[in-house]
């Protein structure tokens, strides 16, 4: 469990690596907000779709190989990434990155299935999941200094440098073997039950939003801390970087305590109340006015470890609905919706957003603007509950309880 939490941490490390350097590369490169949220989004699609066919393999290969080579080849293009000398070739190695990301939850999700019982499940998943607060503090922190001090390039390169240490740890471990039992029907027709199950839909299209939420959030906060509330480049990343890593570890604690004393739908209702709070908090946050970056990034904080429960509770409630044989698969598919349905759009639009807002290309206006696009995440929050909420009635007790015997 300790590697493959590592191997997520670096996962996330290197996926929000970009968000703590935006301003260095909007102005090295000329970009707009607009394309620096097509980065992302670009990234997001390949990662949705490659996901598809790495997904099926999870289900009947090794997911100890899958996951070493994806670790090598998403390191390998990260550090490449910071030799790119064009937007286009920055682009592009982000797109390969994408594909060596996207073994990463299937098969570690699917081995963690695998590996504990149906009753510890929410708790086991928090703390994989534990390691996207991690990974966001120790990425902002480490890559906003890094690129004020050495310049961008070199946070790249910080990045992909832990994927040498992980991929011969993974190379080590032990995968357990997989559960004999079979869904009625065998593989294919186990397949289309899985395309039958409404809960399994339910939960995807939270995830399309939450993601939304959260990609938008951590990829433009550090710049709205630069432009609106003056913070520096370092400060902006120091402080989004220790504040979400706070606040998504308390939040997974609390998952940790009291996931598991739910059933028939209760995780699910749990993270629906969590996404309702988040929502006039992150809303208040951001009606600040400039000057109190404090406050703002105090409540805004309480807001992202809200929102950071949301993994830990979901994830847990899809091995609840699916057959052990189809995890990988099933995870395969919550990506794919949840991503090109919402997630892969979330920093593009908010970028998009921020530039019509503008209404100017001085730094004054794009503070403004960027400030008016983020109110846009605590609505999606509130839309989010209501989601959750839908999910959670579409579970059934014998559903659950004829899952979890497998």
């Amino acid at each position: 469990m300790s590697v493959l939490f590592l191997v997520n941490t670096l996962n996330i490390y290197d996926r929000q690596a970009l968000g703590a350097v935006l301003e260095p590369l909007r102005r090295e490169f000329h970009l707009s907000d607009a394309q620096l949220g097509a980065i992302p989004t670009a990234f997001i699609i390949v990662y949705a779709l490659a996901g598809v066919p790495l997904g099926r393999l999870v289900d009947t290969w090794s997911r100890k190989r899958l996951l070493a080579a994806g670790v090598a080849v998403w390191g390998g293009l990260t550090a490449m990434g910071g030799l790119a000398g064009s937007y286009a070739m920055l682009v592009a190695t982000r797109l390969g990155v994408g594909v060596g990301e996207a073994v990463c939850a299937p098969a570690a999700t699917s081995w963690i299935g695998d590996l504990v019982p149906a009753g510890r499940r929410a708790r086991a998943m928090a703390g994989f999941m534990m390691a996207v607060p991690i990974g966001v503090m120790a990425s902002f922190a480490i890559s906003g200094p890094a690129a004020q001090a050495y310049g961008w390039r070199i946070a790249l390169a910080l990045a992909a440098a832990p994927a040498a240490l992980l991929v011969p740890a993974v190379s080590w471990l032990r995968e357990p073997p997989r559960p004999t039992e079979r869904l009625p029907g065998g593989g294919s027709s186990s397949l289309r039950s899985l395309l039958r199950v409404r809960a399994l839909w339910w939960i995807a299209i939270s995830g399309a939003l939450a993601n939304f939420v959260l990609y938008s959030f951590s990829y433009f906060l550090a710049a709205f801390l630069t432009r609106f509330h003056g913070l520096s480049v370092a400060r902006a990343g120091v402080w989004s970087g220790l504040g979400s890593g706070a606040a998504g570890i308390l939040g997974a604690l609390a998952v940790i305590a009291a996931g598991d004393r739910t059933r028939n739908g209760g995780r699910l209702h749990f993270a629906a109340a969590a996404a309702l709070v988040a929502a006039p908090i992150a809303y208040a946050a951001i009606r600040l006015p400039s000057g109190h970056a404090g406050v703002a990034v105090g409540l805004l904080m309480i807001a992202y470890g809200l929102w950071q429960m949301y993994y830990g509770l979901t994830y847990a409630a899809i091995q609840d609905v699916v057959g052990p044989a189809l995890r990988g698969t099933a995870m395969a598919i919550y990506f794919l919706v949840m991503y090109l349905c919402g997630g892969a759009f979330g920093p593009l639009a908010l970028g998009a957003l921020s530039d019509r807002l503008a209404g100017g290309t001085g730094e004054a206006a794009r503070a403004a603007g960027l400030h008016q696009a983020m109110y846009a995440i605590p609505a999606l929050s509130l839309l989010l509950a209501i989601v959750l909420w839908c999910a959670a009635r579409s579970v059934t007790p014998s559903r659950e309880l004829a899952c979890q015997s497998g």
